[in-house]
């Protein structure tokens, strides 16, 4: 049986991707729609795409798919007919990313998981069959126009922190699957109301707008493709573009510039900034905003402490990492560390 996950270092395949010598396109996609055994969906794609050079991150669940990916541009022809081979994958629509250098991927991982967004919902009679409308950039700038209309941002803190819609509202959680009761709470009382839901490529507005309706609310609408494609709509049709900042993304880029807005602020001095960044220490890698200034007197690091860290001895710091628990780490909406990073599109 051929090898299906890959076994080649992160740092040897980082290297790989800087010395290629042919652009990468980034996109993202999800699918909701009924995958039979996971498994061997899951195995299919990976020999398929492994063939295709595409690296990315991959979820695939009973309940369909999510993909944010990079494919060789001399190869987008093959993966986009691959892809469309798939019968409830034929015309999708692929979100291409906006400000992008390629390099946002250097190895293919493809998971199987219970579902491809988190959600917290037990409720056996709710279905992503009845969802909200979809909504374009030009139809999403005029509904904006109506003061009567709730725009609701479904995505965590640390991505509405950095960019957002012009008075979109922020639901206060870090995992979508509190803000999808915290939203309901949030609109009482607005049942009759435009709500349009909104997040980074699409897949967690849109199941947040299936499940308003479930919760009774009528006019729900949710943003087609998310910020990303709501961003390459309004430059092809020369639009305003509502939203303003940075659209942060789940790769190693960790955000595509929309407008030259910065709403941010440096988590460290203050100053308006929006760039994240991992911690230096690989016995902290919390991810947090960091102005050039600070980057440079703390060498990358969150706190002094960590800068110190850094300059001990590789064995040191070693035995300093024993018994942490690290993964991806975050501020928090107060500051205060820490919550897992999730990547949800």
């Amino acid at each position: 049986m051929p090898v299906l996950h890959n076994r080649v270092s992160n740092e040897e395949l980082k290297q790989r991707l800087m010395e290629e010598t042919f652009h990468r396109i980034t996109i993202s996609f999800y699918q909701y729609f009924p995958v039979k055994n996971p498994q061997e969906f899951r195995d299919y794609l990976y020999k398929q795409l492994s063939a295709l050079q595409v690296f990315g991150r991959i979820y695939v669940a009973k309940e369909g798919i999510n993909a944010q990916i990079s494919v060789p541009e001399h190869l987008m022809d093959a993966f986009r007919t691959f892809l469309y081979s798939i019968e409830p994958l034929n015309g999708l629509r692929l979100n291409i990313a906006v400000d992008d250098d390629g390099k946002s991927f250097w190895v293919l991982k493809i998971k199987v998981r219970d579902k491809i967004v988190a959600d917290g919902i037990n409720d056996p009679e709710f279905s992503m069959e009845r969802k909200g409308r979809y909504v374009n950039a030009a139809q999403m700038n005029e509904l904006l126009k109506d003061p009567d209309t709730i725009v609701i941002d479904m995505r965590n803190h640390y991505e509405y922190e950095v960019g957002h819609f012009v008075n979109a509202k922020e639901v206060p959680s870090d995992t979508f699957r509190d803000q999808l009761p915290m939203a309901v709470d949030m609109m009482k009382g607005n049942e009759d109301k435009n709500i349009i839901m909104y997040c980074t490529g699409g897949i967690r507005c849109e199941k947040a707008s299936a499940y308003m309706l479930h919760q009774g609310f009528k006019n729900v609408f949710h943003l087609e493709g998310g910020i990303i494609n709501y961003a390459r709509q309004a430059k092809e049709a020369g639009l305003e573009s509502k939203f303003i900042g940075k659209n942060f993304v789940f790769d190693n880029r960790l955000g595509e510039r929309i407008t030259e807005d910065v709403i941010a602020k440096c988590h460290q001095c203050g100053k308006p900034a929006d760039t994240h960044t991992n911690c230096k220490n690989n016995g902290c890698h919390l991810l947090f905003i960091q102005c050039e200034a600070c980057a440079e007197t703390y060498e990358g690091c969150c706190s002094q402490e960590c800068k110190d860290t850094i300059h001990m001895p590789v064995e040191r710091q070693k035995e300093l990492r024993k018994g942490i628990e690290n993964g991806q780490n975050i501020f928090n909406k107060s500051r205060v560390r820490l919550r897992p990073r999730l990547g949800e599109g």
